[in-house]
């Protein structure tokens, strides 16, 4: 494969590779603060006993969830383009020999 492509290619990757981390830290500033409200109202409801407590701490809980998960696609996807960049870089110093 021409260094050409290959460096188009790593490129694009590295601008990925640079949306993700920044999405990852918004994304983990907005887990952290759903996990607490999760943590908070499900304390709540177990005092209160009400069922409106308890609907709160189910729909901040399938929140904080929601993000969790997204959190955890983010560092698979963090990964794949890790390992595609070490690809390219090593195909770009094989194609150089």
């Amino acid at each position: 494969m021409g260094q050409r492509i290959l460096q188009r290619r790593l490129s694009s990757a590295s601008a990925r590779l640079k949306e993700l981390q920044k999405e990852l830290l918004v994304v983990k500033d907005q887990m952290s603060h759903l996990v607490d409200d999760a943590e908070d109202l499900s304390l709540r409801a177990l005092v209160s006993e009400t069922p409106l407590a308890d609907q709160e701490y189910r729909e901040a809980k399938r929140h904080a969830d929601t993000i969790v998960k997204h959190h955890d696609q983010l560092v698979l996807e963090i990964g794949e383009v890790q390992a595609k960049i070490d690809d390219l870089l090593d195909r770009m110093k094989e194609s150089t020999r």
